[in-house]
């Protein structure tokens, strides 16, 4: 099974009470719009939609080769790359979340290109001891049109390069 294909499966079992809650009391015409939007959002990142409760969520995962404690290891919770947006205003502008593995030789092009489209950088830090390589994780988020976001994330993650 692939890490793409694990990743799904958490997710898809992480967020099953969730749609379960958001059956009840939703309108079907906005439920479809943000669906729809969810899906170009996903398809700009090259990622999986999820939309639950309003909430876009678009993952994949970097196709890298890591080890932790001497281990080799192919698990989604080491190579996520998470997009999301919510909270949709009038003007179209939503929260937009971000958050990738990233090694150590990506993080300054990266930081510079999410910069200059205007994309807070909120952490950067490590989840794992005894990795290799080391492995680091990044935060990001604007308010602006999810779509713009979507784009300008896909332009900022060019610069990182996967093993396999």
């Amino acid at each position: 099974m692939s890490n793409q294909e694990r990743l799904k499966r958490q997710i898809d079992e992480m967020l099953e009470v969730q749609n379960a809650r958001q059956r009840r009391g939703r309108r079907h015409g906005r439920k479809d719009d943000c669906r729809n939007l969810c899906d170009r959002f996903a398809a700009i990142l090259h990622a999986e939609p999820d939309e639950t409760n309003g909430v876009c969520v678009a993952a994949r995962t970097r196709d890298l080769e890591a080890s932790i404690m001497g281990r080799e290891t192919n698990s989604p919770l080491v190579f996520p790359q998470f997009f999301s947006f919510e909270g949709m205003d009038n003007n179209g502008n939503a929260l937009n979340l971000g958050e990738t593995v990233i090694l150590q030789h990506e993080i300054n092009p990266f930081v510079e290109r999410l910069v200059k489209q205007n994309i807070q950088v909120t952490a950067i830090h490590n989840h794992w001891l005894f990795d290799d390589p080391r492995l680091m994780y990044i935060h990001f988020q604007s308010v602006e049109p999810p779509l713009e976001f979507a784009k300008k994330t896909a332009a900022a993650l060019s610069v990182l390069k996967d093993d396999k």
